[in-house]
C-alpha cells in the first residue's frame, strides 16, 4: 500500500466514526466552564480545610502555653507556701 491509499482509508474511517480533528469554540467554552465549576466547588473545601488546620495549630499552641502556665503557677504557689511557712517559723523563734 502506498501513502495515498493509507491516507484515503484513514480519512474514510474518520468520516465513519465521526471524529473531529478540530475543536469547536462551543466545546472549548464547555470545557472551561466545567473546569471553572470544579474549581468553584473545590475552593470552599480547600479553604475550610486550611482554615481548620491553622485554627487547630493556634489552639494547640495556646493549650501548650496554658499547661505551661498552670505548672508554673503550681511551682510558684508551692514556693509561696514554703516561704510563708518558713516566715511563720522564723517569727516564732525570734
Amino acid at each position: 500500500m502506498e501513502y495515498s491509499d493509507k491516507h484515503d482509508i484513514l480519512s474514510e474511517i474518520d468520516t465513519v466514526i465521526g471524529v473531529q480533528k478540530e475543536l469547536s469554540f462551543g466545546y472549548l467554552v464547555a470545557v472551561f466552564m466545567g473546569v471553572a465549576l470544579i474549581l468553584l466547588l473545590a475552593f470552599p473545601k480547600i479553604f475550610l480545610q486550611s482554615s481548620i488546620y491553622y485554627k487547630s495549630r493556634d489552639i494547640s499552641s495556646l493549650e501548650r502555653e496554658y499547661k505551661s502556665l498552670k505548672e508554673e503557677r503550681k511551682i510558684i504557689s508551692n514556693e509561696v507556701e514554703r516561704k510563708k511557712f518558713k516566715n511563720q517559723i522564723l517569727d516564732t523563734l525570734f
